[in-house]
């Protein structure tokens, strides 16, 4: 077994659950039970986790959480103070050439040339990933077609523009054809364009690669992964598919949810009727529609009964009612239900910026 289950969410319990460790399928990587510290500072602490092969990870947290820290140990950038990395069943300690090998890494920070053309750059990252002679250039062109570099292919790196410059950063992770993509931010600086891309990339890789993506970008990870681990505190707050997250979420909060109220009538009024409604714990009114009725957010018992009671509490009270829909929670509810507590009272986390660490060239 990979990790123990603990230091659980008091909001949000039993989500540190992983449907990967209750299978007989060995996970191509493993962390099991890393940690590292800066001096005093404990940035990860007892972090466990696995990815299965061909399977995209979503890899979240707030700043500071860890995220980087963890993604560079992955990598074999540095050591953890404790714990282990397997990749493909290697210790990534006892052969970190090997394991090295079939990794392709994407800092936030792409680690780049800027006084080198890009073909050229490429070829180089080619060579210095092991590439053979004979292999290098079709390596590379297959890079630049995959991340769409075509036409800045005879570019001056450090002429580029910030998208431009992080796609051949991408395209330097892939050129040596890895069996493990572990990409920190992939779609930073990008427009909605290059975004799109981006996110079609990392899905034409599923199955025939494994990714490790860490984002800030939510609706990228319901898009893009296929299961995730949330940390916070340097700590593992939750593993699983992003649609079982919310779905224990809503367990987790005892059958609270939240329901959407359409009225013409007064504010004041409509929301007297809705709080005296057993159950209610918040009433909350928004701006008027084009139409001149009322849009209210009501968080309440979760069961169906409850929709009863709010419209018959409405139609006592005069007031006319339009709709009543029930709300559902997202993988932002979740997120910040498991990490806003830890990050106001926790003070481990993330310090890799601090420690003057310098980025790694390829």
């Amino acid at each position: 077994m990979l990790r123990r289950p603990g230091n659980q969410s008091p909001r949000v319990p039993n989500l540190i659950e992983s449907p990967l460790l209750q299978t007989a399928v060995e996970p191509l990587v493993q962390v099991d039970r890393v940690s590292k510290r800066y001096g005093r500072t404990l940035a990860v602490a007892d972090l466990s986790f696995g990815v299965a092969k061909g399977e995209v990870l979503g890899f979240l947290g707030p700043n500071g959480a860890g995220k980087t820290t963890t993604m560079r140990v992955i990598t074999g950038f540095m050591p953890p103070s404790e714990g282990r990395v397997l990749v493909g069943g290697l210790d990534i300690a006892e052969s970190p050439l090997e394991v090295r090998s079939r990794i392709g890494y994407l800092p936030e920070n792409p680690p780049l040339y800027p006084e080198m053309e890009v073909t050229a750059f490429l070829e180089f990252a080619a060579r210095l990933r092991g590439v053979p002679k004979g292999g290098i250039r079709p390596a590379v062109e297959r890079a630049i077609e995959r991340c769409a570099l075509g036409e800045a292919r005879e570019r001056i790196i450090g002429k580029l523009s910030r998208g431009y410059r992080q796609r051949v950063g991408l395209a330097q992770a892939l050129v040596h054809e890895p069996e493990v993509l572990v990409l920190d931010e992939p779609t930073a600086g990008l427009d909605p364009k290059q975004i799109h891309e981006t996110r079609k990339l990392i899905r034409t890789l599923a199955g025939e690669r494994t990714v490790v993506l860490s984002t800030h970008i939510l609706p990228e990870v319901t898009v893009t992964c296929d299961r995730v681990v949330i940390i916070a505190g340097g700590r593992l707050r939750a593993e699983d598919t992003p649609e079982n997250l919310v779905a224990r979420l809503g367990a987790a909060e005892r059958g609270r949810g939240t329901w959407e109220i359409e009225t013409a009538a007064p504010a004041d009024a409509a929301e007297a009727a809705l709080r005296a409604v057993p159950g209610v714990a918040r009433v909350e009114a928004g701006p008027e529609t084009a139409e001149r009725t009322l849009v209210l957010q009501v968080e309440a018992a979760g069961d169906r009964a409850i929709a009863t009671d709010l419209a018959r509490a409405l139609l006592e009270a005069g007031c006319p009612l339009f709709g009543l829909r029930r709300g559902g929670a997202s993988l932002e509810d979740v997120f910040l239900a498991l990490t806003t507590e830890e990050t106001e009272t926790n003070g481990t986390g993330d310090s890799s910026d601090a420690t003057g660490a310098p980025e790694e060239h390829p």
